[in-house]
């Protein structure tokens, strides 16, 4: 896999592509750096990565399991630490579900999305980052 970023601005605004996709993403850094707000900082980046990677799992493990997902909204929260470089500590994440859904089997399947099957989870627990969720259904 391999991405490109190329410089938008004279500031810290850049664009992200990938070879595998065709879109484009905007990434820009605080206003402490020069950042204008025209783009999402780094560390967002890191928390919508192990969102999207743990609902694609889930979503994927509930269809399996013949659920009728009405919707999904995910929330993920981070805390870093004080001294530099800022890395993450602990993250939660706040899965809500709406639909005909098996509380039972939405807790075995956000178990396997999450701590199995999602990469990026792996990469930072390895880490050292504490990361929890919580499930929401209806």
């Amino acid at each position: 896999m391999k991405i490109a970023l190329n410089r938008v601005n004279q500031a810290v605004h850049f664009e992200a592509s990938s070879e595998l996709s065709n879109v484009k993403v905007n990434i820009d850094g605080s206003e402490s750096i020069g950042g204008e707000g025209k783009g999402v900082r780094p560390m967002e980046l890191v928390l919508m990565a192990l969102g999207s990677c743990s609902v694609f799992d889930l979503t994927t493990i509930l269809q399996k399991q013949r659920q009728e997902i009405e919707d999904i909204h995910v929330e993920v929260e981070g805390q870093r630490r004080e001294e530099i470089p800022n890395i993450f500590t602990k993250i939660h994440i706040t899965f809500s579900l709406k639909g005909k859904i098996d509380e039972i089997k939405v807790q075995k399947a956000a178990e396997l999305a999450v701590k199995k099957y999602c990469s990026v989870h792996d990469m930072l627990s390895a880490g050292g980052v504490d990361i929890t969720y919580s499930i929401k259904v209806n």
